[in-house]
């Protein structure tokens, strides 16, 4: 193949050769497929249905939910229908569309784990002013911001990748088009151009970590200064999971591009791409609920509960009324110990104005 205007379609690694381990393969990714289905969808389902939960952080949580299974529904089908029919192939156009929808749901939930643990930050550190930096229209617009940044990011790096000659066969080795085997597909020296852009989303993520890191340095040195060891749960409470999922969203990743060239193998790439491309979406469900019990709380209203209101998923956060609520309640709701809130209270009653009546329930 002289270029890749020759190319009409491409041939994904396959897990097994033989038949029954293709077989369990396809059983294998089902059940890992419909877990993170049904982990998901009751997120979803459960932050929409409850207005308790109209707050900042179950509207990222609800963002990262949709965004887990966006990423886990572009993979994952494609390899459970190549393995079940003996199959390998798949088009040029349909690749492509792989690399644009892994790519921006990627990046989209690494912007959004990066925006929650600023949500963290504010409401462990500066609980006094969460209604006023992570108010409903400061919400909204750093997640059209995410979104946008997503959107031009895959299409960046879709365009620069297939603009490339490939001359090297059409022989992808990973389950999915990813793209830094479709570079080694490549018989140019433009290929310098992406590897260039992939240098420059590395500072980015780099400096996203950096912001992360710094977040839970001072959200851990302000917990510690909470007087009460129930107070101090709480707090953590709310960090561990968001910890937990980034640190395997990032673990993962790392690993899988940056681990060293003397170790690397097909199979081995394999199993670090199933590592960071599956198993996440499927996990961070279970991890948000397991330490959760407002979410434990909701669903199980929700699992007793005539109907469910679905408009509210959209809407909430883009209403501009809200439910007025108390100073105590929120601050409450930031996990810090009942006694230090008649201090707080005492100490700022002459300030309490509109500015520290928070918005802190986003109505339906």
């Amino acid at each position: 193949m002289s270029n890749s205007s020759s190319i009409t379609e491409f041939l994904l690694l396959a897990f097994a050769d033989t038949r029954q381990l293709q077989l369990l393969h396809f059983w294998l990714f089902l059940g890992i497929y419909l877990a993170a289905l049904l982990g998901n969808g009751l997120i979803i389902t459960t932050v929409a249905c409850d207005h308790r939960l109209h707050t900042p952080m179950y509207f990222f949580l609800l963002n990262l939910s949709l965004l887990d299974l966006g990423s886990i529904s572009t993979t994952v089908p494609k390899s459970m229908a190549n393995s079940l029919w003996e199959s390998r192939a798949i088009s040029y156009w349909g690749c492509a569309a792989q690399v644009f929808f892994f790519v921006f749901f990627i990046t989209l939930e690494y912007c959004v784990l990066t925006i929650m643990a600023y949500d963290r930050y504010v409401a462990i550190c500066k609980p006094l002013h969460y209604g006023t930096l992570l108010g409903s229209r400061a919400c909204v617009c750093m997640a059209a911001a995410a979104w946008g940044s997503g959107f031009l990011y895959a299409v960046l790096h879709t365009a620069n990748t297939f603009s490339l000659p490939l001359c090297k066969g059409n022989a992808v080795d990973q389950f999915f088009c990813e793209i830094p085997q479709i570079l080694k597909l490549s018989c140019s020296c433009s290929f310098l151009r992406e590897v260039g852009l992939l240098v420059l989303s590395a500072c980015l993520v780099f400096g996203c970590f950096v912001f992360i890191l710094f977040s839970y340095v001072q959200i851990f040195r302000a917990v510690l200064r909470i007087p009460s060891e129930q107070g101090r749960h709480k707090a953590l409470s709310t960090c561990l999971p968001h910890l937990a999922v980034v640190s395997l969203f990032i673990g993962t990743a790392v690993f899988a591009y940056l681990k060293p060239s003397s170790i690397s193998s097909p199979s081995l790439d394999l199993v670090v791409a199933v590592l960071y491309s599956v198993v996440p979406p499927a996990v961070n469900p279970l991890l948000y609920s397991m330490r959760n019990q407002e979410i434990k709380d909701a669903l199980w209203n929700m699992m007793n509960s005539p109907g469910c209101c679905w408009p509210s998923l959209l809407m909430a956060p883009l209403l501009p009324n809200v439910t007025q609520r108390s100073a105590e309640p929120f601050l409450q709701s930031c996990y810090l110990p009942r006694q230090s809130l008649s201090y707080v209270i005492s100490e700022h009653s002459s300030t309490l104005g509109t500015g520290f009546w928070m918005n802190l329930y986003w109505t339906a």
